[in-house]
């Protein structure tokens, strides 16, 4: 398979089509090959506009949706990023080529064996890898200029939005099937955040996420 043309017709098809034009995003595409970080059985499919079947009954994102995600948040090379769910290590990659540190944590320890794995084949160092249950948030508190959640919620926990820093954002997809809605969160003050809608679209819960449904603001 010439995965360097499917690389392109997935940058000009899907990506571009679907209002991901800048540059910096575009070249992390470009740089970072999904093929390798995608399970061995579904390679050949690692450039379709398909979720990707992973361990433990997780997907990955759709790639548009991943590119969609890296450039709402316009990440700054000084920033740092939490993502909870590191399944396939694809997006903490990117999000580390942008950013200046991520910190990753996913509640299955194969999946963050596996990223390291993969992060030290692509000599990527500045990400942490941490296995644990983080629906209730992670760090004991500590803050991050950027949250990427990879897993939907029903509703948001308020813990998420507390870790960010101030003009800190967040990406998260919230609501139950069949409608999700992708949003970008920003503080724009100590106890004052702004979000926007992005799309819909349908992803898997994060574990535990299905108790989470009487949260309340």
């Amino acid at each position: 398979m010439n995965f360097e043309q499917a690389r392109h017709n997935m940058i000009q098809q899907q990506i571009r089509t679907w209002e991901v034009l800048d540059q910096r995003v575009l070249d992390l595409l470009e740089e970072i090959h999904r093929e390798e970080f995608i399970p061995d059985a579904y390679r050949k499919l690692a450039l379709a506009d398909i979720q990707i079947p992973l361990m433990h009954d997780q997907v990955t994102m759709t790639p548009k949706v991943e590119a969609r995600l890296v450039q709402s948040l316009a990440i700054q090379d000084s920033d740092t990023i939490l993502e909870i769910g590191t399944g396939c290590a694809y997006l903490t990659s990117i999000l580390a080529r942008a950013g200046h540190h991520v910190t990753s944590v996913d509640i299955y320890e194969d999946f963050t064996r596996q990223a390291a794995d993969k992060l030290s084949q692509h000599q990527i160092s500045n990400v942490t890898l941490e296995a644990g249950d983080a629906i209730k948030g992670w760090g004991n508190g500590k803050t991050f200029d950027v949250i990427v959640l990879t897993g939907s919620l029903p509703v948001l926990d308020p813990c998420f939005q507390e870790q960010l820093e101030p003009m800190g954002r967040m990406f998260v997809i919230t609501g139950t099937l069949p409608i999700m809605e992708a949003q970008l969160i920003t503080r724009v003050g100590e106890n004052e955040w702004r979000t926007e809608s992005l799309f819909e679209t349908t992803i898997p819960p994060l574990i535990g996420a299905k108790e989470t449904a009487s949260f309340r603001f």
